[in-house]
């Protein structure tokens, strides 16, 4: 009787830290299934940018906008050459999905003019990040390379159309120019209204364009050469960077570009651009 006690008392022990090990969901203790780790206090994954893809670069560029950016583009009279300048050439890519561009490139008897138009589209790998986080540093890290002046918002609308007034002073990124010349190599001309004043034609960031955007305006003045002007227009839509490169280099030296006349184009192109991006 005494042993048949005691097998009793020891199974009744066992039974009772069993319980208290295991515990259960009612009375607070953790449950077999327990994870702390469980989906229920994960985060919610960030996201997705606004476009899932991006459009066909060569045919994003109207032909009367071709025509404005690249006036010898209707001087050609070789009707081959002529489509072809039209059509320009899609840039070397490896993903459609993330990264096109295209490239004109036509010469006339006054000047030479480049454009080059980048579309990519932004994506975070990582749950914490959206792609519109992502694309925004991005963005902002090329603007920060380009090493704009203290910012100066202005708005980045179409500009009035009209003749191009006196002869001015233009600024650039890298080196003041001398008295500019128009889009087509000859000196600019007329007295109707006031050119722009440097201010106003400086590196700088623009209003209205995108979520954010900015203009650059460089003129090469190295070697003996004629002076080439590049102007860069960048903007962000959501997760999708634009970047607009608008040259132009006359064909004779001592002639300098407009940058009015450049800004300007390159401004109305990254508008139009924006508008059939639906940003």
């Amino acid at each position: 009787m005494q042993r048949k006690a005691y097998v009793s008392g020891v199974a009744a022990l066992l039974a009772a830290v069993l319980t208290g090990c295991t515990g259960s969901s009612d009375d607070g203790g953790p449950s077999d299934n327990s994870n702390p780790g469980s989906a229920g206090t994960a985060t919610q994954a960030a996201q997705p940018g606004k476009y899932a893809t991006l459009p066909e670069p060569c045919g994003a560029v109207g032909d009367r906008t071709l025509g404005e950016l690249l006036p010898g583009i209707d001087e050609l009279t070789d009707p081959a050459l002529r489509e072809k300048a039209y059509a320009g050439e899609a840039t070397l890519t490896y993903d459609t999905d993330r990264k096109v561009g295209c490239r004109w490139k036509v010469e006339s008897a006054e000047a030479t003019d480049h454009l080059l138009v980048d579309f990519e589209r932004v994506v975070s790998y990582d749950n914490a990040v959206s792609d519109d986080a992502q694309a925004e540093q991005l963005f902002a890290t090329r603007r920060e390379a380009a090493q704009l002046p203290e910012p100066t918002v202005t708005e980045s609308g179409p500009p009035a159309t009209g003749p191009s007034a006196g002869p001015s002073s233009s600024p650039s990124a890298s080196s003041s120019s001398s008295a500019p010349a128009s889009s087509s190599g000859s000196p600019s001309s007329g007295t109707s209204a006031p050119s722009a004043s440097p201010s106003d034609l400086q590196p700088r960031l623009l209003e209205d364009l995108g979520d954010e955007a900015f203009l650059d305006d460089e003129l090469n003045s190295s070697g003996s050469t004629a002076k080439q002007r590049t102007v860069t227009v960048a903007f962000r839509t959501s997760n999708v960077i634009v970047t607009i490169e608008y040259a132009e280099q006359p064909m004779t030296v001592g002639v300098v570009p407009d940058s009015k006349e450049l800004q300007d184009r390159a401004r109305k192109l990254a508008a139009e651009l924006a508008d059939s991006l639906g940003g």
